[in-house]
């Protein structure tokens, strides 16, 4: 995984938890890394799990808000550092549909190594999109919270659903629909 998910999420705690919650997590795990990552880096994906059940342990906020709330955090964090693919984007639908064949594309071009989660959109109607999200590492409640942050950053209102499409959450279907 990237390191960039890594650097975001501590900033995430040190903005909501504070600095000492950074420092006590990653001395009270066990990681490979030491805890120290690079926004460039590439590291183990069992970390980021190991830091998310430690953030929830301490915090007693559960797990899915947690990685919901770090998807709106990432979000805005791309927002802000990656003008260009927002750049002449009309809506949401349009911004969502450009992930896997435009914004994706121009990641593994940066990062050839970077295993990121494949996004199969299909309009259903002009106020309807479907999206399929696919991951081994099972992170949909991030994939929700990033496009739950799209809607907010267009400013547009919808209703979003959620459905697994498989037992271990590695295909989950989202339909968002317009209000």
């Amino acid at each position: 995984m990237k390191g960039i998910v890594f650097t975001e999420f501590l900033e995430m705690v040190e903005s909501k938890f504070g600095y000492e919650m950074v420092d006590e997590m990653l001395t009270q795990n066990d990681l490979p890394s030491g805890g120290v990552y690079t926004a460039i880096g590439t590291y183990d994906h069992g970390e980021i799990v190991a830091l998310i059940g430690y953030l929830h342990q301490k915090s007693q906020i559960p797990v899915p808000t947690l990685m919901h709330t770090f998807g709106q955090h990432l979000f805005q964090t791309f927002a802000k550092a990656y003008q260009q693919f927002f750049t002449g984007v009309a809506d949401a639908f349009a911004f969502l549909e450009s992930i896997e064949n435009h914004i994706h594309v121009e990641v593994k071009k940066l990062y050839p190594d970077a295993e990121l989660p494949r996004f199969e959109t299909k309009r259903l109607n002009e106020n309807t999109l479907q999206m399929i999200y696919r991951s081994d590492r099972r992170m949909a409640d991030v994939a929700e919270g990033l496009i739950t942050s799209a809607m907010k950053y267009f400013r547009e209102e919808a209703i979003l659903a959620r459905e697994n499409l498989d037992e271990s959450g590695a295909v989950v279907k989202f339909l968002i629909k317009k209000k």
